[in-house]
């Protein structure tokens, strides 16, 4: 059995709402010799990834490879983000967008050029284990690609990630955290303009609407097989496309803080030693000193001159767009980001 080596440091979870940069951060991180970046692992998976609590092999491998009924509705009409790394039609290529694999979307082909290969040779990996803790399927799985791919650190990062910090927290109770952020007027409007999510906002302007309370979902350490089923009946009875149009500026405005707020809440039980907040606009204007920094809270023996030179020359800085909206429009989002931007020390 492949495990993780004796040597292996504490995991590392970068937590985010999305479309704040966390993707450069995680693309930053693979360049390190001994870290396992793994990008976009558990928000795929959707509610499936913490809704049993002690599945065996089989239920682990069919949580890893089939679409929930969430990112089935966001790619099958084949709308692929830039996050999504799968080269669907090209040599090799076995899947489509309404068929990949939730791991084989973007986590297999941002650790190798062979993705295909990398799915199929984990599947024995993963259907062989016994019934046991949730936690123990995901800690095995990666310690096997950490001993596959010779590195001692893994590093988890998933756009909106916010979301699932209560459970994530609980699977990986000793896991230290990042948390990336950028201000919220511009990650409102990135999210605006990036399908999946308008999608996922739009459907949790709707069930909020009947009735349902997605922050209090969120804000829940264990998943359970209701929270499936209401995911599955949401985005097998709504249409996509008008889901798609529902959201507002304000709304993603809104949405970020919130998810910001529900992040202090959750980040709030952990030590201050067990925390880094890694504001963006700090890597894209200081790279050296602050990725400098992010590699040292992971761990200081990572600290790695080649790595920094390399990847201290990659951010750019970039004009923040909310400046070029219309008086009224800014103001409209600056109000619906207020709460978030005080939590986080930016100017309203």
């Amino acid at each position: 059995m492949t495990t993780a080596p004796a040597d292996s440091i504490a995991p590392v979870l970068v937590l985010s709402t999305g479309r704040c940069g966390s993707t450069m951060v995680s693309d930053l991180l693979s360049r390190h010799p001994q870290v396992l970046s793994l990008s976009e692992f558990f928000v795929p998976l959707g509610a499936q990834a913490f809704a049993w609590q002690r599945p065996d092999g089989e239920r682990m491998w069919r949580i890893l490879t089939r679409q929930n009924t969430a990112l089935h509705a966001m790619l099958k009409d084949g709308k692929i983000v830039e996050e999504n790394l799968y080269r669907y039609g090209t040599p090799g290529a076995r899947f489509s967008p309404g068929d990949v694999p939730p791991i084989l979307a973007v986590t297999l082909p941002h650790l190798t050029d062979r993705p295909d290969e990398l799915h199929d040779e984990l599947e024995p990996v993963v259907r062989n284990q016994p019934r046991q803790p949730l936690a123990e399927h995901y800690r095995h799985l990666f310690g096997h690609l950490m001993a596959r791919f010779g590195r001692q650190v893994w590093v988890e990062r998933s756009g909106g990630s916010l979301m699932h910090a209560a459970k994530l927290l609980r699977l990986f109770p000793e896991a230290r955290v990042v948390h990336v952020f950028r201000d919220g007027r511009d990650t409102a409007i990135s999210m605006g303009r990036h399908h999946n999510f308008r999608v996922l906002l739009g459907a949790i302007l709707k069930v909020q609407s009947l009735g349902y309370d997605a922050r209090r979902a969120f804000l829940k350490s264990k998943g359970s097989l209701l929270e499936v089923w209401i995911h599955q009946q949401a985005f097998r009875l709504l249409d996509v496309g008008k889901l798609a149009a529902r959201p507002t500026l304000t709304d993603f405005g809104a949405f970020w803080s919130d998810m910001e707020l529900v992040g202090r809440q959750v980040l709030g039980t952990l030590p201050p030693e067990r925390q880094l907040s890694l504001r963006f606009e700090d890597v894209l204007s200081a790279p050296r000193e602050t990725l400098a920094g992010l590699i040292r809270f992971i761990d200081p023996s990572l600290e790695d001159a080649a790595w920094l030179d390399e990847v201290s020359a990659i951010p750019r800085t970039a004009r923040s767009k909310y400046l070029e909206l219309p008086e009224s429009e800014r103001q409209a989002l600056t109000s619906a980001c207020a709460p978030g931007l005080e939590l986080l020390g930016y100017a309203l």
